[in-house]
């Protein structure tokens, strides 16, 4: 897989807006434009932040990503679409199924599912979702969303997600399905990854999991251990740096995507910074 190069922003109500960002960024080169998601910040904040501190106010200020995405798809024609990460444990596996194929089908085939099982305990249990039990519904979600993207006819019955025989369309436009990208701690996200995902988008600031020198050899070994081809498998680092030398390391290292993460600020902060990726990101690929 060769390098690709996108960006990441928590899409507020308050930033440049998702439109004005999308073209921005395909027209500057970049291949792909990432969305995060929280339904809610619950007052309570009995759950500590991962990134330490206290909680930025875009975690309560995003948009919808799948709305943002589709604004963003009806605005260009060449930019991978993608959440970074979407919470699919607040999410109903049936309706998500359906928002990703439409996602899919009406951007052409663009969608990049960035999936996680999320920190916020009191969040997700406003969902009804356990904190305790999230990475198996999770597990199950997928599984069940692949189900439902492939067949004509599909049921499914975990221990927690549950349906009998049902049919459903659209069906997203890339086959299999969109490429599911596994979020969180590196083994964990790993081991989540190689079992039912096509990718890993490892949290370095919350695991130690380190440099790409200290995980790509680790992140194979692990996969090839599994029966699956590191090759077939993407890995994406979030929060690129503007560093010639660490952006070259990276890309001979194997990892398939290097995103940036802009600020949920306006576009007079924002177009600057994607001036100056423009400009790096063909001396990266020379």
């Amino acid at each position: 897989m060769s390098t690709t190069f996108g960006a990441m922003m928590f899409p507020t109500d308050y930033a440049i807006q998702p439109i004005e960002l999308a073209r921005a960024v395909e027209e500057r080169g970049l291949d792909s434009l990432y969305f995060p998601e929280h339904t809610h910040i619950p007052t309570s904040r009995r759950s500590s932040w991962p990134g330490g501190g206290d909680l930025p106010e875009e975690y309560w200020h995003t948009h919808d990503p799948f709305v943002a995405l589709g604004a963003a798809a009806a605005a260009t024609t060449r930019i991978k679409l993608g959440t970074g990460v979407c919470l699919v444990i607040e999410r109903d596996p049936i309706v998500l199924a359906k928002e990703c194929a439409s996602l899919d089908m009406i951007s052409g085939g663009r969608l990049v599912l960035g999936i996680g099982g999320g920190w916020n305990a009191e969040e997700m249990e406003d969902h009804g979702t356990v904190y305790e039990t999230r990475t198996l519904k999770m597990r199950e979600q997928i599984e069940a969303m692949k189900e439902i993207w492939t067949k004509d006819k599909t049921e499914y019955h975990g221990e927690i997600v549950d349906f009998p025989s049902m049919m459903t369309w659209p069906k997203p436009t890339q086959k299999p399905h969109p490429p599911v990208i596994v979020g969180g701690a590196f083994r964990l996200a790993a081991r989540r990854a190689i079992r039912y995902g096509d990718g890993i988008l490892p949290f370095a600031a919350s695991t130690g999991s380190g440099s790409a020198e200290e995980f790509m050899p680790v992140w194979r070994r692990m996969a090839a251990e599994a029966g699956r081809d590191p090759q077939s498998l993407s890995v994406t680092v979030g929060g690129a740096p503007e560093d010639l030398v660490v952006l070259r390391r990276n890309r001979d290292l194997g990892v398939t995507r290097m995103n940036v993460r802009l600020p949920p600020a306006k576009a007079d902060e924002i177009l600057p910074i994607l001036d100056r990726w423009a400009k790096l990101i063909p001396e990266v690929r020379a």
